[in-house]
């Protein structure tokens, strides 16, 4: 497979119900293959899109000692700033050559649930920064329930099998600014190699090169995602629940040639998280004679709170 495969939401969700079986299939065999797929017909439109890439410059363009102000300390970055060179790979020393922003869940039903997150950060300098960044998060989210779906479906699983555990679920939306590279990086590189956490991670800006997915033999390829199209990958949580059947891929960013480390990159990944307490034990479903259970049993959150340590975002 020398590209990412491509299907289209707008089949899951039509009425037709050999349209909705297709996108099952593809999407299903795709993560099987090689854990990437590049999805139209998702709920982001243009105009939200464009508005987002211009608050986001905005505010990575804001003087270091304001960004460094929106940094929240105790919390392993997961809301608001975190600054350049902070987090790297697990198992690597070098952080990764990037800044980034968190937005988090928005819980509006649940008391108890929204105590359990930390607050999302204000931008008082930028007077759309935030409700941008919230429609964002929320459409992302959207398409993300509905890709689920189909994923549960082609587990043998309920229809709505994931509903409840994304609702209120602890999800990230990550705007990454990759500045201009001004000296030769030594072992460094925009994202090193590594395999996200979470169940599903849908991310905008990977037109341009740069993301590069790991296929079976070793051997790397260029994800490269059309205008209109969403690159969207299985994480590790989904990868342990299915038995290894949905495959967590090893991704990187690299640099640019040298002709482009003049330029930036910005790219939105949004991490689908669901509530801590989901059990990620495999699935029945997903345990024969010819793939017994390859995971302990843990909890989604249990698991996140390892990882983070692993990635040096919190300390033991």
């Amino acid at each position: 497979m020398d590209r990412i495969p491509s299907v289209d939401l707008k089949d899951f969700i039509s009425e037709d119900p050999k349209r909705k079986q297709k996108f099952i299939d593809e999407i299903g065999k795709a993560y099987e293959d090689i854990g990437f797929v590049a999805l139209k017909g998702h709920f982001l439109d243009d105009t939200l899109v464009d508005n987002l890439y211009g608050e986001v410059k905005n505010f990575f363009n804001l003087p270091l000692e304001v960004k460094e102000s929106y940094e929240v300390p105790g919390i392993g970055g997961q809301r608001g700033y975190v600054s350049f060179g902070k987090e790297s790979a697990k198992g690597k020393k070098e952080g990764d050559l990037k800044e980034f922003w968190h937005f988090g869940q928005y819980v509006e039903d649940d008391e108890e649930r929204r105590k359990e997150y930390p607050e999302n950060v204000e931008v008082k300098e930028l007077e759309n920064f935030n409700k941008i960044g919230k429609q964002t998060y929320q459409m992302l989210e959207k398409t993300a329930k509905y890709v689920l779906r189909a994923l549960a479906l082609y587990l043998d699983l309920e229809e709505t099998y994931f509903d409840n555990y994304i609702h209120n679920g602890n999800s990230i939306l990550r705007p990454i600014h990759y500045p201009p590279i001004t000296q030769e990086p030594k072992n460094a590189v925009r994202a090193a190699a590594h395999g996200d956490i979470n169940l599903i991670t849908l991310l905008m800006g990977a037109q341009g090169r740069g993301l590069q997915v790991q296929r079976n033999d070793g051997e790397w390829i260029d994800a490269i995602a059309e205008p209109d199209e969403l690159m969207i990958n299985v994480g590790d949580m989904l990868s342990r629940h299915s038995n290894n059947k949905l495959k967590s891929t090893i991704h990187r960013v690299i640099n640019p040639p040298r002709e482009l480390w003049g330029t930036s990159r910005y790219s939105m990944p949004f991490f689908m998280h669901p509530v801590s307490e989901m059990k990620l034990d495999v699935l029945e479903s997903c345990i024969d004679e010819d793939n017994p259970k390859q995971f302990e049993d843990i909890t989604a959150g249990e698991f996140l709170n390892e990882r983070l340590i692993e990635l040096g975002l919190i300390k033991k």
